[in-house]
């Protein structure tokens, strides 16, 4: 059986102009990096601004497993399925980080015979667009020390500094630290804290700004400090706005990539869904739907996070109107929901499969509260029995649902078509009465509890000390009409990783708050969750390598 890299390495690219011809955008709107990547112009992205909107479908999944689900696997192999039947389909995905790619979970291309390449090139550098957002960020940090150093006019309590720094990359060393050691010259000693690019709030900001002059606007909003008389403090009080938008000026700019298949794919910025809102950029998703008919987006983790963010932060900031959502599950998932060991989730094992169903059962109950339809998708495995699967498929009809079997990863767009086809006829049969959860009129605690209550099952929820008194102050400055964004886990609908399945009885922690007033949402941190993640004891990155014809292997 061939990897995932060997398929894509095998595969036959076309020119990105030939992709990019194909949805009707020619080749004077393009940014070439190389032969198979390229940015979209501005240019492009105004004038195609009053064009009617395609169809825009959502693909999510149940709480992710060791045994995997396939969700950007199902996304690539339905785009693709849609081009086999003759539509105009694109592809809207995020770029992955580097820090999976050299961690635990691998990269972000899709699997087998649904992948978009070149694979290697996305895995890592890309088009620079992560490096570009960590610049910024570090560039707003060094300006605030400098600042501080040089005589600190705008008063700032340097035990009030908000602001982290970041790298993309997974090193826990640098989640506290402390800088300004050494002389006088060397700046004031403080504690400072990194994130994971993915997690910072200039990646957020990338992904909500409709343009330059949005981005502008957002990035002056960001609060780095308060002052000793507890005054917010903004990246436009230090004069940072300028350079920072200068070197995300092309990152803003859409990347244009293909599938094994040749189906177009607007790949851009990779926030994450446990940590951060977990959706590619409003410009990637906004233009999409101005060149095709129909838009396959994804949203990442479980519906729980993913697309709850994608409808309560993304869908609201940006005014899309998602017309189905598709869920994807294994039974291979659901088994180990159901308190299977890994080892033997390739027996038939009905009673597991009824046990860890209520999983998948709660993630269609929570996405059918946001007035969208569903499709419950299957991701195929050769261990899967007839039994097994002819009883997801009856669960799903009795809870109102389509169920479609999906073969994207063995057999690509071919495996995808009656996926595909329960799709399209959704979109014809049922209408979409799409809204968020919740109101922007509640409190920030009225929301945080909804989310809480309604989405992930708990009883209630408890807060630190200083998450009531950050809550207090992000509303007395004026942002207590944001939408939350809620950090978690992402192996179970609750804070704890351990309690799979549909559990209840438990209370959601929140540990802390934030306000990212440049994004325009409030993060609540829950339970143990990390903004900057660790390695494992034995990291992706060991099986990485490149030969002497510079030929990647390893990467997954």
């Amino acid at each position: 059986m061939k990897s995932d890299i060997e398929i894509a390495q095998e595969a036959t690219m076309l020119p990105i102009k030939d992709v990019a011809a194909s949805i009707g955008i020619e080749e004077d709107d393009l940014e070439l990096y190389g032969k198979y990547k390229a940015k979209i112009s501005d240019e492009l992205i105004e004038r195609t601004k009053n064009q009617p909107d395609g169809k825009l479908i959502l693909v999510t999944a149940i709480n992710p497993t060791p045994a995997g689900e396939g969700k950007t696997t199902t996304s690539v192999g339905l785009g693709q399925a849609l081009g086999k039947l003759g539509k105009k389909a694109l592809i809207a995905l995020r770029e992955p980080s580097l820090g999976p790619c050299f961690g635990i979970k691998g990269g972000a291309a899709g699997g087998g015979y649904a992948q978009v390449v070149p694979m290697e090139d996305l895995n890592l550098h890309f088009t620079g667009d992560f490096h570009a957002i960590t610049s910024a960020n570090n560039l707003l940090a060094a300006l605030l020390d400098n600042h501080i150093q040089q005589g600190n006019e705008l008063g700032i309590d340097p035990r009030q500094i908000v602001w982290k720094r970041c790298m993309d990359m997974n090193d826990r060393v640098l989640r506290n630290v402390v800088v300004g050691l050494g002389s006088k010259m060397d700046g004031m000693v403080r504690e400072d804290h990194f994130v994971i690019t993915v997690a910072s709030e200039i990646m957020a900001i990338l992904c909500l700004s409709e343009d330059m002059n949005d981005l502008k606007k957002r990035l002056g909003r960001i609060i780095v400090a308060y002052t000793f008389d507890g005054k917010p403090v903004t990246a436009e009080d230090l004069h940072a706005v300028g350079s920072m938008a200068a070197l995300l000026k092309d990152a803003l700019k859409p990347n244009l990539i293909q599938t094994l298949e040749h189906t177009p794919a607007l790949v851009h910025g990779g926030p994450f869904a446990n940590i951060a809102h977990g959706c590619n950029s409003v410009r990637a998703t906004q233009t999409a739907l101005k060149l095709a008919d129909y838009v396959v987006t994804e949203a990442g983790f479980g519906a729980d996070l993913g697309a709850e963010k994608f409808f309560d932060i993304k869908c609201r900031k940006a005014g899309l109107h998602p017309d189905a959502v598709v869920l994807v599950a294994t039974i291979r998932a659901l088994k180990y929901n159901g308190g299977v060991a890994k080892e033997d989730l390739s027996r038939e094992n009905l009673e597991a499969l009824k046990a860890g169903i209520v999983n998948l059962e709660k993630h269609i109950e929570n996405l059918q509260k946001y007035g969208v339809p569903v499709v419950v998708t299957l991701n195929s495995f050769v261990t899967d029995t007839e039994a097994e699967t002819r009883f997801v498929e009856d669960f799903c009809h009795e809870r109102g649902c389509e169920f479609a079997l999906s073969e994207v990863w063995e057999k690509g767009g071919e495996g995808g078509i009656a996926l595909a086809n329960k799709v399209l006829e959704t979109l014809e049969t049922k209408e979409s009465h799409f809204k968020p959860l919740y109101e922007d009129s509640l409190t920030l605690k009225e929301k945080i509890e909804t989310v809480a209550k309604e989405i992930y099952g708990a009883d209630g929820v408890t807060y630190s000390a200083a998450a009531e008194r950050e809550l207090k102050r992000i509303t007395d400055l004026g942002m207590g009409d944001f939408p939350v964004c809620m950090a978690k886990t992402q192996y179970s609908l609750s804070d704890d990783p351990k309690k799979l399945g549909r559990p209840s009885g438990f209370t959601i922690n929140v540990r802390e708050v934030y306000a990212s007033a440049g994004a325009g949402f409030v993060v609540a941190i829950n339970g143990s969750i990390m903004t900057m993640p660790g390695l494992p004891k034995k990291p992706a990155a060991f099986g990485i390598d490149v030969n002497d014809e510079g030929v990647i292997t390893g990467l997954f």
